[in-house]
Formats: structure tokens, C-alpha cells, sequence
């Protein structure tokens, strides 16, 4: 006996009142099991594609996320290059600045290249802010120092030859011999011929030349009504308008002008009124 395995679906047609039509349509089973499989791998073909989308979805989601952190962390870690570098210059200016006050810099633990340590600390973006804050006061407190040092280096604070102190500030003897006394405007300093005079502090030169009583002579203004004299000069290295620092060389010890023999005249004079170069001495 053959097992009929086709499936039968009847439609019933309705054409008019009197007439009307049955149409048989059959199926076979195979092809019924057949479409129902195809439909459920469509359906999870489907199912795929959208738990697919999510997926991507969610990928892209992580992929922007970590490219916002990335540029975040890029961003912090520019700040961080920035404020090291600040701090750098805060170091190089500290120890520029220690150089020209005469002050060591400390040179306790720590020092050493060949080593570092130390736990780690994360900043955030307020701790950062915190710590350029801080950096921003140091420049400018070194901006002040700095600029308080630029001051001090336009006041004479060094011997401008090195020699023996002979006539100082005030009345003295005539020192030619005359039974006389007169007033003596600077401090001489006796040393050999040919010895370098050097400028007392920073300034620009005034007048280099010769001038009656003191020879060859350079005049430095410091500023602030500031001005030096070096008068008696063999030899004069020095130039009008000629920007000095302090230690530079100005001429040479000689005997030129009103002088009885090798010496420098050292005048220090505030608004053109001298003043006692003693005080502007330092101690041996």
C-alpha cells in the first residue's frame, strides 16, 4: 500500500447562484517541511543581522568612548608636558638667578640622574589646575627677584681695580706738595701701570676720554642718577654708548691728568653729587 504523503487544502469558488466550483490543491510534505525550515533559518538569519547591528552598535559605542578618553588623556598629557616644561624653566631660571646673587644652589639628595623614585600620583584636571596655579606664582616671583637682581646689578657693589686704598673721600694734604688741603672727590686706589680697571655694576658708558684733572677717564651711567668715574687711565677700552656689565674692562691703571704717579681715582656720584665710594666697596 502507497502512503500518500501530499497535503490537500480545498477552495471553494463561488461564481453565481447556481453554479459553483471546488478546486483541489495539493502540497506535498516535503516541500511544506522544506519551506518551514527555510523560514526559520530567515528567521534567524534575521535574528542575526539585528543582534549584528547591536553588536555594532555597541562597538562603535566603545570605539568613540575610548577615542574621547584617548583624546582626553592626550590633552592631560599635554598640560603635563607644558607644566613640566614651566617647571624646567622655573629650575633653570632659580639656578640663573642663584648664579648672580652668589647664592649656592642646594645640592642635597636627589640630585643624581642615575636615579628616581617615588610613588605614582594621578592627576585630575583640577590638581593639574591647582599645580599650574602654583607654577604661575613662581614665575612671577621670580619675574620680581629677577628684577630685583637687574636693580642690584646697576649699583656698584665691586672693586673696580684691585690695589692698595691711599687718598679717600674728603679733605686731604695737597699731594704735590703745597701747603694746602682741598677736597678729594673718589677714592684712590694705588696698583701697578697696565692693570685692568673693570665697570662696578652694569650701565651704559657716558663719556670715554680725556677730561681736565682727570686724564683719560671713562664715565659709566647705572641709571637712577647712578653714574662711576675711573679717571687716570693709560689706556681707555670703553666707547660712548657702549652697554657694560658689571666686571667688564673699561681701560688700564696709568698716571694721565692731575696724578703724582700710578693710581685709580674711583668716584661713585647719585644726581651728580658724589658720594663716599667707600660704601660701595665690598670687604676683601
Amino acid at each position: 500500500m502507497i502512503r500518500d504523503e501530499r497535503f490537500y487544502a480545498f477552495i471553494v469558488a463561488r461564481t453565481s447562484r447556481s453554479r459553483s466550483r471546488i478546486r483541489r490543491i495539493s502540497v506535498h510534505k516535503r516541500w511544506l517541511k522544506a519551506s518551514a525550515v527555510a523560514a526559520t533559518l530567515v528567521f534567524c538569519a534575521a535574528l542575526y543581522g539585528v543582534y549584528g547591528i547591536v553588536q555594532q552598535g555597541a562597538h562603535v559605542r566603545v570605539r568613540e568612548e575610548n577615542e574621547r578618553l584617548h583624546m582626553e588623556n592626550e590633552k592631560q598629557r599635554q598640560q603635563l608636558d607644558q607644566l613640566k616644561n614651566r617647571v624646567d624653566a622655573i629650575e633653570d631660571a632659580s639656578r640663573r638667578l642663584s648664579e648672580i646673587s652668589g647664592v649656592a644652589p642646594d645640592e642635597g639628595e636627589g640630585t643624581s640622574p642615575h636615579g628616581a623614585g617615588g610613588p605614582v600620583m594621578k592627576l585630575d584636571d583640577a590638581e593639574v589646575a591647582a599645580v599650574e596655579a602654583r607654577a604661575a606664582h613662581l614665575e612671577e616671583s621670580l619675574r620680581k627677584y629677577e628684577a630685583a637682581l637687574r636693580e642690584r646689578a646697576r649699583v656698584p657693589s665691586i672693586w673696580p681695580v684691585e690695589g692698595e686704598l691711599t687718598d679717600g673721600f674728603g679733605t686731604r694734604r695737597n699731594p704735590f706738595g703745597y701747603a694746602s688741603s682741598e677736597f678729594h672727590m673718589g677714592q684712590d686706589i694705588a696698583t701697578q701701570r697696565g692693570t685692568p680697571v673693570v665697570a662696578a655694576a652694569d650701565g651704559i658708558v657716558s663719556f670715554a676720554g680725556q677730561q681736565s684733572g682727570y686724564g683719560n677717564v671713562v664715565i659709566v651711567d647705572h641709571g637712577n642718577g647712578i653714574t662711576t668715574r675711573y679717571g687716570h687711565l693709560s689706556k681707555v677700552e670703553a666707547v660712548e654708548g657702549q652697554e657694560i656689565k658689571r666686571g667688564a674692562e673699561l681701560g688700564q691703571v696709568g698716571s694721565t691728568g692731575r696724578s703724582t704717579g700710578p693710581h685709580l681715582h674711583y668716584e661713585v656720584r647719585i644726581s651728580e653729587e658724589a658720594v663716599n665710594p667707600a660704601g660701595y666697596l665690598p670687604s676683601r
